[in-house]
């Protein structure tokens, strides 16, 4: 994999991490970045020189996850910010990605659910700071489901990256 590659990678890393703490802290997941996390996988497929069939096949994922999050945007299940980064996260997957995206997003997502849930009725003006950072998942205020999708997604995009430097040969 191309170096290039790998750094444009941790960017969008970096890039979903700081939305996964954004989520946390207001219930919101601002446009511009989620689109530039999946500006970045144009990018990345353009090092790469990734066949156009290749990103058609991702782009049809990613539409095929948006459709179906609308659905759930619609139903009230989720919110519209975890819809356009989902959309994204499975840009990134694809294809061959694309289930054991699901997958961790799901594992990771069961987790937040159930911080948020038992923190429900947390106060957040706790005197120390690791409770209040706890009373921020307050399922009060929503799941802060962007946190399941950074981290799930996240590990998609860079672990790819990553395997071929551990590597033996």
């Amino acid at each position: 994999m191309h170096l290039l590659s790998f750094a444009i990678r941790l960017v969008a890393l970096c890039a979903l991490l700081w939305l996964a703490l954004i989520d946390v802290r207001t219930r919101r997941l601002p446009s511009r970045t989620v689109l530039m996390v999946g500006a970045l996988f144009f990018l990345d497929a353009l090092i790469l020189r990734t066949s156009i069939g290749d990103i058609g096949m991702h782009v049809a994922i990613a539409l095929c996850a948006l459709v179906g999050c609308v659905a759930m945007f619609a139903a009230k299940i989720i919110g519209g910010g975890d819809a356009k980064l989902a959309s994204v996260i499975f840009l990134w997957a694809g294809p061959g990605l694309s289930w054991p995206a699901l997958a961790l997003i799901s594992i990771i997502g069961t987790f937040v659910s159930l911080v948020s849930l038992a923190t429900r009725h947390m106060n957040s003006d706790q005197r120390s700071r690791p409770m209040r950072a706890l009373a921020m998942f307050s399922a009060a205020r929503g799941v802060p489901y962007g946190v399941a999708l950074a981290l799930g997604g996240g590990s998609v995009i860079v672990l790819p990256a990553l395997l071929p430097l551990f590597s033996t040969r």
